[in-house]
């Protein structure tokens, strides 16, 4: 059977692919412990489930404007507009079935076959796939840990073409957990002032955030590009809210209006009753979210010191999200292995502990490890992940 060519090279998401080896050999009766899923293992605060059960007791269970309801397309557009320091109104904003599923739109909405897409890596593992599909082309630049895995402008800078379309920023970012600050935006915006690209700004870990950092975005730094910049956020990570599948693009009216098109042909508007649990998510108490990122700093830093005692491995202290990014390469060089993917299935299959390697995210030499799961997980995990390279 012939396929579209433009799905030749589409790869299944490594994430999802771990996490699914790994239910699988917990079914098998193993005691596996996982760092793959990209999570929170909290459950959804019982107020919004009780928005979702009052929904579906009042009825509101039929089809929705495409667009989401306009309370909740209401709700985003204030929440934006206290969180960015700029005037969103409702229709400039897009509820769609996860962060996942605005992304996907907008490389729809806006790509031609042959655009450029620049992509700093390491990525989220589904950008430049989902470029393809769209039949753009993923400019990968790789960045380094000695820049906290950040874009320099001289790399951006030396990318751009006369096919550059867009450009993906994701901070705090999966994998790494690194943050831009605000000096750093100002001079990737300088130079993006100068051309006509559209900046997508990902920004589903922005409430998810340590220590002295305070998130910004390019929207904050450069307001006067509000009408080329596209904001994706939604409900899964800040809420625990991975289940019910609520995103949000914020974007100039025409853009939204035309992602709307692509919506209404595809998905049509979002489960009703998630998006009236969302609304009670932004709307309702947000106490919930402190709870969390202060258990999360807990893990992030009792995980760090013990990666960073084993022998061969480096790693990079995080400023948001729930991950780690460990450099393995002395690792690999000290067992004799070929690559972060050798590593990662020779971990799950002699010690059950399930992590992704950093190849997926295109940085080869890592593996990324998610610390959204038990603080005894983790000490039992990183037990076998030390005995295992002493031995």
């Amino acid at each position: 059977m012939k396929f579209a060519e433009r799905l030749k090279n589409l790869k299944p998401s490594a994430t999802l692919e771990i996490t699914a080896k790994a239910n699988q050999l917990k079914k098998e009766g193993f005691d596996v412990i996982g760092f793959g899923a990209g999570e929170p293992d909290f459950d959804t605060p019982v107020h919004i489930k009780e928005a979702a059960i009052k929904a579906i007791n009042d009825g509101k269970t039929k089809y929705t404007p495409v667009a989401g309801i306009t309370e909740l397309r209401e709700a985003v557009a204030e929440l934006f507009t206290k969180d960015y320091g700029i005037k969103f109104s409702f229709d400039e904003i897009l509820v769609s079935c996860g962060g996942k599923h605005s992304l996907f739109n907008i490389f729809v909405a806006l790509l031609n076959r042959g655009d450029e897409v620049i992509i700093p890596a390491p990525y989220w593992v589904s950008y430049p796939a989902m470029v393809e599909i769209a039949e753009g082309v993923p400019v990968i630049i790789e960045t380094t840990v000695e820049n906290n895995f950040k874009l320099k402008p001289e790399q951006l800078n030396a990318a751009l073409t006369d096919k550059t379309k867009l450009i993906i920023i994701n901070s705090p970012s999966n994998p790494t957990g690194s943050a831009y600050g605000k000096e750093e935006l100002k001079e990737l915006t300088e130079i993006l002032k100068k051309r006509d690209i559209f900046i997508i700004t990902d920004d589903i870990y922005y409430k998810i955030v340590y220590d002295d950092y305070k998130f910004c975005n390019v929207l904050t730094v450069a307001p006067e590009l509000k009408d080329r910049i596209i904001i994706v956020n939604g409900v899964s990570k800040t809420y625990s809210m991975t289940g019910w599948r609520i995103g949000f693009t914020a974007a100039n009216k025409s853009i939204i209006s035309t992602m709307s098109k692509i919506q209404g042909q595809s998905t049509s508007n979002p489960a009703s009753i998630s998006q009236y649990a969302a609304l009670e998510a932004i709307s309702g108490d947000q106490s919930f979210i402190g709870e969390m990122v202060r258990e999360f700093k807990k893990r992030r830093d009792f995980l760090l010191e013990s990666l960073n005692e084993m022998d061969g491995v480096l790693c990079f202290k995080p400023e948001g999200a729930f991950y780690v990014f460990p450099d393995i390469t002395g690792v690999l060089k000290n067992k004799n292995l070929s690559s972060s993917v050798e590593f990662s299935k020779i971990l799950l299959e002699e010690e059950q502990v399930a992590v992704v390697p950093g190849s997926a995210f295109g940085k080869e030499g890592h593996i990324r490890m998610s610390y959204a799961t038990s603080f005894e997980n983790i000490r039992r995990g990183v037990d076998r992940i030390k005995e295992w390279i002493n031995r």
